[in-house]
């Protein structure tokens, strides 16, 4: 279901809607232990806000613990090309403004999404929103790790140099961690999670499409950096339909409302 609050007229920083079909075909899966985890840190489990919630990834896999899902995005074309699911609602709000009532909330989520957040201001929302005895969490995963060392060597050249200078500031937060933005709660120590995939090459250039430094690069020079590096990546991987190991380690805050 796709809705939209009654006069949210919502601007924000679109860097992703031009590539939401690829964005949901393309991008990893987080682990299911993940979700059963978040699940048990809430003691009702009537209803989960996802913000950002873009092809609604995480809002899916939430509505496999809690009744109903509300997966909030500002981007209409994200929301076009999310999974449909029959307890989750997808509606157009910034994170900051979700519409939903004061503690009414069990768990708020960001996955892979925050630094693109005016996080203060989720922040506050988020704590209107929760429940008394509701938690939150907020996560990303930055650069993949491929199976070999050529591999990676490769990948690390096309993304931390070749595509450095494209990507935008908001990443470093991703990149350490979100552990530059004060988190106003109370916070917990979660276990440590990884997004794991098996993918064949093709599976792994779409997915280096989605990156917002592969779009700016191509704006910039109208060339796709990706297939340059797709011919060396092929003398290394061998048969291209070839399925190998790619990890991501995840970062996870969580916490609860302070006392």
């Amino acid at each position: 279901m796709l809705a939209s609050r009654d006069g949210a007229r919502v601007k924000f920083k679109d860097h992703f809607s031009q590539r939401a079909a690829l964005y949901a075909a393309y991008r990893p899966h987080y682990p299911d232990s993940l979700f059963t985890y978040l699940a048990g840190l809430t003691a009702d489990h009537e209803l989960a806000l996802d913000c950002g919630t873009g092809n609604g990834q995480a809002a899916v896999a939430l509505a496999e613990h809690f009744a109903r899902v509300i997966a909030t995005d500002p981007s209409s074309a994200q929301l076009a090309n999310a999974t449909p699911r029959v307890n989750v609602e997808y509606r157009i709000a910034a994170s900051d403004d979700s519409g939903l009532s004061s503690q009414s909330v069990d768990l708020v989520t960001a996955a892979q999404a925050l630094h693109w957040f005016n996080a203060p201001a989720f922040f506050v929302e988020a704590k209107r929103v929760l429940k008394r005895e509701g938690a939150i969490a907020v996560w990303g995963y930055g650069d993949p790790i491929l199976d070999t060392d050529a591999l990676q060597a490769l990948l690390y050249t096309f993304n931390r140099v070749k595509l450095e200078p494209y990507w935008l500031a908001e990443r470093h937060l991703l990149l350490d961690g979100y552990r530059t933005i004060e988190f106003p709660f109370a916070e917990l120590i979660p276990p440590e999670f990884e997004l794991r995939a098996r993918w064949n090459l093709g599976e792994l250039t779409g997915y280096l499409r989605t990156w917002s430094a592969t779009a700016s690069y191509v704006e910039r020079h109208n060339i796709d950096p990706v297939l340059e590096l797709e011919r060396a990546l092929a003398t290394e991987w061998g048969d291209p339909e070839r399925r190998r190991e790619i990890r991501w380690p995840l970062h996870l805050r969580v916490g609860k409302l302070p006392p």
